[in-house]
């Protein structure tokens, strides 16, 4: 069955995912992230991928939780059907490298998505953001552990009390993303990337981003530890 919110390719040994919500500015539905697990379940499954890329379009990453859909159900129907966080996890779970490719608006869970990439790559006309609480929510999928974590408390704190966006060359600065590139060019950029990556030894690759990953989870004397062993 063919996806209606994403589009879904592959480029040698490269796969491409792109959310295709432009009437919504890719804002999240149920849909949408499921549509989004079922891609990177195959691709991880596809043995043929060794990197895997997200996208969306030059105005938007992705704008966050599609607030319309929202607003059609109850707090207990929210709840129960865990609105676009069932699947929440699965950028994270995949052993594939995961590259975020950010031109536009990546506010709300469009700004934790690109954070559960292994890293992002920014348009300069990216804008970041957790403006949950203009609406009375706060983030609701990693957004103030992850973003903490990526930038230090003082600057996550100011986002997520605030509302207010970060632009591209304040987001590398900050380390929260790896480099910055023309809007024009950040498609191809990112592309080569990913095929530099998946041009690595496979095995290699994915026991590497498990280690540089555990240096969050784990102690500097356990994180050598574990490196040595691998």
């Amino acid at each position: 069955m063919p996806y209606q919110t994403i589009l879904s390719e592959t480029d040698g040994d490269i796969a491409i995912v792109t959310l295709n919500r432009p009437e919504a500015l890719n804002a999240f539905s149920n849909q949408l992230m499921d549509e989004l697990t079922d891609a990177l379940k195959k691709h991880e499954a596809d043995d043929d991928i060794g990197c895997i890329i997200i996208t969306g379009s030059e105005k938007a990453f992705a704008a966050g939780a599609d607030i319309k859909e929202m607003a059609t159900k109850t707090y207990m129907e929210v709840f129960n059907e865990q609105f676009i966080t069932r699947n929440w996890e699965e950028t994270t779970r995949c052993r594939k490298p995961v590259i975020a490719a950010v031109a536009g608006y990546a506010l709300g869970g469009g700004c934790e998505l690109a954070l559960m990439a292994d890293f992002i790559i920014a348009a300069d006309n990216a804008k970041f953001g957790q403006p949950e609480i203009t609406i009375g929510a706060m983030p609701g999928a990693g957004g103030t552990q992850r973003l903490a974590r990526f930038i230090g408390k003082s600057k996550a704190m100011e986002m997520c009390l605030t509302g207010r966006m970060m632009d591209a060359a304040e987001a590398e600065r900050c380390g929260l993303v790896s480099r910055i590139v023309p809007k024009g060019e950040l498609r191809a950029e990112a592309i080569k990337t990913a095929k530099l990556i998946a041009a690595f030894s496979r095995p290699i690759v994915m026991l590497t981003k498990d280690a540089v990953n555990r240096a969050y989870e784990l102690p500097l004397t356990e994180g050598v530890r574990f490196e040595r062993r691998v």
